[in-house]
């Protein structure tokens, strides 16, 4: 039976509020902004409460179950960060207070600013950017301005990998520049010959770069990486890594240290910040010593102690105080960015130390290889060999193939769905779209040996169900507080004021 919408509990009469009459003269609204079309519910206080505690007891989240979406990093948040970021000296800051008001949420911010370049190995971070999408924007659009700048306009070309994140083409279009899509070869690395042949003749002149994900979205670490590397900047392009994936990197392996020109952080992913449906993100962005000076800004700058004098323009004491760097491709979000999430990163940083961000790593990474073992031998495991034809080990994430040559009926998304009869928030599903029918799945390190055995033991009766019983998964789910909808529809199709709308079963 669907969930009652808040329609179905009012009754004429009912209220729940009774105001003193007023003792003022009453206003009359204007007739265009009253709508008769939209007639609101009458219902009393408790009806309400009861109705939308019902409803919050019905979703999903990490703090009541495993939720491995590949590529997301759905892990654990701590409620210390929680706490940190509800102090009321941080949580009331006013974000047009001067810089001599809010020194110790300057200091934070710098403190994130140099620990999040130490861990990646860059010079130098701007926090602005929103999410992660817009961290990318910012790191083309620096690239983009750094080849202006030296005269050479017409490197137009970024190079993206054909098992890339679907946000890295749409950011090379946004910044005015072309895509040129690689394919991976048959171990799902970058094919060093097709890059290679990016690289050379007339092409050369025009290659501004290459965005590359590490872990690629196949969950590999990229073997060839110093030969990849090499072969974008000797021809003059710079490279970008996609730092979605540095859940199995952090406190590990340094990007700036590998060549990397440049990264976007998701501080909301790799550092432990609260996102899902729609955010709140944070997409901090790191660069080496090349283009430094084209950080989005502000960035929070400390003063040298021959400034600190009481006839500095931010009065006596301020140690901090924001600058733009001299080429900055300007503002990218009002005010510094999520400051937030920065509270958030900075107390999960704080916690964990380095040797902590280093187990972490080293957690994400054996759960995602213990859970893919597991799985091994009931699922298809694309790629599962390198180019010399040995057995490889995955990074925070893989792929298993959502099909069966014995079950052809079935696919991804049907084991997605019957999965959450199981109780399981489903994997990511179609994704990455080199492999057929994927499930990309990430357990994150904050997942215990039970959880994930449980997790491999319903992945695999969804399996013999897939054989033996496959309308089980064609109807699925049936557990869940609607049944399987019509997606594109409901997404293209919204009705948002019509109060006897309904989804569908």
């Amino acid at each position: 039976m669907a969930e009652p919408i808040i329609y179905d509990l009012s009754a004429p009469g009912r209220s729940g509020v009774n105001l003193p009459a007023p003792d003022v003269p009453l206003a009359t609204l204007p007739e265009e902004l009253l709508r008769d079309d939209l007639p609101l519910p009458e219902v009393g206080e408790l009806q309400v409460v009861r109705h939308f505690v019902r409803l919050s007891q019905l979703n999903y989240s990490i703090d009541t179950g495993l939720y491995p979406l590949g590529s997301c990093t759905m892990k654990y948040n701590p409620k210390i960060n929680e706490d940190a970021a509800r102090l009321p000296g941080l949580a009331h800051l006013h974000p047009l207070a001067d810089p001599a008001s809010c020194q110790g949420a300057m200091m934070l911010m710098h403190d994130l600013q140099n620990w999040l370049g130490e861990i990646s190995g860059f010079e130098a971070v701007s926090l602005t950017p929103a999410a992660g999408a817009q961290g990318e924007f910012a790191g083309i659009l620096m690239i983009r301005q750094y080849h202006i700048d030296r005269g050479e306009p017409e490197r137009d070309i970024i190079l993206v990998p054909d098992s890339a994140h679907g946000t890295n083409p749409a950011t090379v279009t946004m910044a005015g520049l072309r895509v040129q899509q690689l394919p991976a070869n048959a171990a799902g690395e970058v094919d060093l010959s097709a890059l290679r042949e990016a690289c050379s003749g007339e092409n050369a002149q025009h290659i501004a770069g290459m965005m590359l994900t590490m872990p690629s979205t196949l969950g590999l670490f990229e073997p060839n990486i110093e030969q990849v590397i090499d072969a974008v900047q000797s021809v003059g392009g710079l490279m970008y890594m996609d730092g979605a994936n540095m859940n199995a990197l952090m406190a590990v392996v340094k990007p700036g240290e590998l060549g990397f020109d440049c990264m976007h952080y998701n501080l909301h992913k790799t550092f432990s910040t609260p996102h899902g449906g729609g955010g709140p993100g944070s997409g901090a962005v790191g660069v080496n010593a090349k283009l430094r000076d084209y950080l989005p800004g502000p960035i929070v700058r400390r003063k040298a102690e021959a400034d600190d004098a009481a006839t500095n323009d931010n009065g006596p004491g301020c140690r901090y105080d924001w600058r733009m760097p001299p080429k900055s491709i300007g503002r990218l979000k009002a005010f510094a960015g999520n400051f937030g999430m920065h509270l958030r990163a900075y107390a999960y940083i704080r916690a964990y130390g380095g040797e902590g961000l280093r187990q972490v790593t080293r957690c994400a990474v054996l759960n995602a290889n213990y859970l893919r073992e597991t799985l091994r031998g009931e699922y298809t495991l694309p790629y599962d060999e390198t180019a010399a034809g040995e057995r490889r080990y995955c990074g925070h994430e893989f792929v298993v193939r959502g099909a069966f040559d014995d079950a052809p009926d079935v696919h991804a998304l049907d084991l997605s769905k019957r999965l959450i009869d199981y109780g399981f928030h489903p994997p990511t599903n179609y994704f990455p779209l080199i492999v057929p029918e994927a499930l990309l799945i990430e357990p994150t390190e904050t997942e215990t040996k039970d959880d994930l055995d449980k997790l491999a033991e319903a992945l695999r009766a969804i399996a013999q169900e897939a054989r033996e019983a496959p309308q089980l998964l064609h109807d699925a789910p049936t557990t869940a507080p609607v049944r399987r909808l019509d997606e594109a529809r409901a997404a293209r199709q919204l009705h948002l004021c019509c109060p006897t709308a309904r989804p569908s079963a």
